[in-house]
C-alpha cells in the first residue's frame, strides 16, 4: 500500500490531485490518503480527512511507500519504521507556505537513503513510477540518544559554557556570522 498524508490543506491541492489522477490512470487501488482540509475530493484513492495518531501509525507500518509534504513529522514517521518516503515540499512563491522551510528540509533529508524529493507534480509522478526501486532508509530511534540528552543537560547546567563555570540569572547569546 502507498500511504499519502497531506496533514493540513495544500491551498491548491497539487499533491493529492496529481496522485489521484496518477492512481486513476494506472488503475491503482492500493493507495490510502489522509487529506486534511483539502478542497479536492479524490476520485480514485480511498481517503479520510484525519486519522487518529494510532490510526496514522497503523497506516505508516502497513505501507511500502509513504508520500507527504516535507514536514518533519512525516519524515520521522517513515524513518522510524524504515519505509521509503517521497516528499514534495510546499513552496512560499506558490502561496503554499509562509516561507521555504520545507524546501530546506527536503533538500537536507533528500541526501539520506530512502528520502526521495519531488519538487513538483511532474517529479512526483516520476518518483511514483519508480516506486519499487526506492531503497528503505536506515532506521532512526524514536527517542533521543542518551549521549545527546546528557550533552543538552550539561549545556543547560553550564549555561552554555564548556569551562564548568556556573552561571546564575539570564544571559544573552551572541551569534556571529
Amino acid at each position: 500500500m502507498i500511504f499519502v498524508t497531506v496533514g493540513s490543506a495544500d491551498p491548491f491541492d497539487r499533491m493529492i490531485r496529481a496522485i489521484d489522477q496518477w492512481a486513476g490512470s494506472r488503475g491503482r487501488t492500493d493507495l490510502f490518503a489522509q487529506i486534511g482540509r483539502a478542497q479536492y475530493e479524490p476520485r480514485y484513492i480511498k481517503s479520510v480527512q484525519f486519522l487518529s495518531p494510532s490510526e496514522f501509525r497503523e497506516h505508516v507500518r502497513a505501507a511500502h511507500l509513504i508520500v507527504a509534504h516535507a514536514g518533519i513529522g512525516s519524515i520521522f514517521a517513515a524513518l522510524e519504521v524504515g519505509i521509503p518516503i517521497i516528499v514534495m515540499p510546499k513552496w512560499a512563491h506558490l502561496g503554499e507556505h509562509r516561507n521555504d522551510h520545507q524546501v530546506a528540509t527536503a533538500r537536507w533529508f533528500g541526501q539520506k537513503q530512502g528520502v526521495i524529493v519531488a519538487n513538483d507534480e511532474k517529479e512526483l509522478i516520476a518518483r511514483l513510477e519508480q516506486e519499487e526501486g526506492h531503497s528503505a532508509p536506515s532506521l532512526i530511534a524514536r527517542d533521543a540518544s542518551p549521549d545527546l540528552v546528557s550533552a543538552i543537560r550539561r549545556f543547560i547546567h553550564d549555561g552554555g559554557r564548556n569551562d564548568g563555570e556556573e552561571r546564575t540569572g539570564p544571559r544573552s547569546i551572541r551569534i556571529s556570522k
